[in-house]
């Protein structure tokens, strides 16, 4: 019985632990419906939330914009996909461009990614990606890090035959963030998120959420360790005399 009873408790003990290193569900995004338009300069982008899809119609050499947030701690992705116009109407192969820029106007540096690429003339679509580096909840004012606040993404033809300019395309963005928790965790905090007025605060707030994974680590840790001191003294002790 006294065997019994300490495989239990060492059981939910292990299985109260392993709760912790769970991640929580991500939110369910709003069900209203997602933009079917770009804007044509920084201050007409059209505003975008993380993990839902735009759209927009337009015609090849324009500048599409859309922006969206991104908080500390978070590593952005965005990505692009264009449908280009039908075969027979292109004269030749075409090179199309994602950038991606900060609260600040500052092009940011894609860490991974294709953010250029060319279309041959039989391809039906592009597509183009760009990660960007982990968000810093604040910098030195000379850097060129990536802060929290509103990110701003153009899309546009940069080679091209002039004959093919001016044909319909349709383009379809989504951005997307990954929580980097402890592995990039730090002090410090930005006094406000540049230019974000305009988009919806991200989950876990600007500066991040103050749980990581490295609370994860320690509390488990603490948990697994006296379940093991609780577990040893049980299997050492001296039976009680009846």
């Amino acid at each position: 019985m006294r065997a019994q009873r300490m495989r239990r408790t060492v059981t939910a003990g292990l299985l109260a632990g392993a709760a912790l290193f769970v991640p929580a569900s991500a939110a369910t995004a709003d069900d209203g419906d997602a933009p079917t338009e770009a804007g044509t300069a920084f201050r007409t982008a059209v505003a975008i939330e993380q993990g839902r899809k735009a759209t927009a119609d337009a015609s090849t050499g324009d500048y599409l914009y859309w922006q969206f947030p991104a908080g500390a701690g978070q590593k952005a992705t965005a990505k692009a996909t264009v449908t280009l116009p039908e075969t027979s109407a292109r004269h030749g192969s075409a090179t199309w461009q994602l950038d991606v820029f900060d609260g600040l106007r500052r092009r940011q540096a894609c860490t991974s990614g294709e953010q250029t690429k060319r279309a041959s003339q039989q391809d039906a679509s592009v597509t183009l990606t760009c990660t960007l580096r982990t968000v810093r909840p604040w910098s030195e004012r000379w850097a060129n890090d990536p802060l929290p606040g509103a990110y701003y993404i153009r899309l546009t033809v940069v080679d091209a035959p002039e004959k093919d300019l001016g044909l319909p395309v349709k383009a379809e963005v989504e951005a997307t963030a990954e929580d980097m928790g402890g592995e990039r965790a730090e002090g410090g905090e930005l006094g406000a998120p540049l230019h974000a007025a305009a988009v919806a605060e991200p989950e876990g707030g600007w500066n991040g959420s103050w749980f990581t994974s490295r609370w994860a680590w320690t509390v488990g840790g603490a948990v697994l360790g006296a379940l093991a001191a609780i577990g040893g003294y049980t299997l050492t002790r001296h039976p009680r005399r009846r």
